[in-house]
Order: C-alpha cells, then sequence, then structure tokens
C-alpha cells in the first residue's frame, strides 16, 4: 500500500522550532519530486518548498526562507521539515506529497501532486 506519514507536529511559541516528517511505505521515495505545504483554516492549500529526486533544490518560497530546511533520508525513506524561528502566520496544517512532476522552482502547486499523506498539525501561539 503506498502511503505518506507525517508527523512532528505540535504547538509551539512564537519564536520556537519543529521537525517534521513525512514516512513513506509501499514505495521508493527517492524515485519521486517531494514537496511540503500548508494549510490554513479558510486558505488554498499552499507549497512550501520542493526537492526533486535528484536532489535538485530544495526550493523555498519566500516566506519560509532562511527559516525552514528540507531534507532527505533516502535510508529511512523519510523526508524533513525542520522549521526554525516558527511565527503565528506559519500555523497551519502541514502536508507532504510527492509526484513525477518535477521540482524547479518556488512555484509548487498542490495541483501538481497526486499522492499525499494525511497531514499533521501546527499551532503557533504569541
Amino acid at each position: 500500500q503506498v502511503q505518506l506519514v507525517e508527523s512532528g507536529g505540535g504547538s509551539v511559541q512564537s519564536g520556537g522550532s519543529l521537525r517534521l516528517s513525512c514516512a513513506a511505505s509501499g514505495f521508493t521515495l527517492d524515485v519521486y519530486h517531494v514537496g511540503w505545504f500548508r494549510q490554513a483554516p479558510g486558505k488554498e492549500r499552499e507549497g512550501i518548498v520542493c526537492i526533486d529526486n535528484s536532489d535538485g533544490g530544495p526550493y523555498y518560497i519566500d516566506s519560509v526562507k532562511g527559516r525552514f530546511t528540507m531534507s532527505r533520508d533516502n535510508a529511512k525513506n523519510t523526508v524533513y521539515l525542520q522549521m526554525n524561528s516558527l511565527r503565528p502566520e506559519d500555523a497551519a496544517v502541514y502536508y507532504c506529497a510527492v509526484d513525477s512532476w518535477p521540482c524547479i522552482d518556488d512555484d509548487i502547486r498542490a495541483s501538481d501532486y497526486g499522492t499525499w499523506g494525511q497531514g499533521t498539525q501546527v499551532t503557533v501561539s504569541t
């Protein structure tokens, strides 16, 4: 069964850090392009970073650049999102997703990704 499972979400104060994990099962993650997305209540799902299967990138959107770091551990079939200096506006449900659509820049569209995890909630308080 093809599956992505996110974990690591939680509640932190502004300025805090979290590390999200996205573990794949049923397929090999490193042959795909992987993106992290987030969706806040009442807002559209937003692509925030992606990495391609040849380790091109990661490509970050401006609002997270310098604060978030995406990485891969192919041996664990897992990708990570290290989030530092969290702000209240970062609060959302965070999702990882994979597809064969190339990750070539920070224009990361949810419609380009076909396999999704269930999401993990991140809450940031002031």
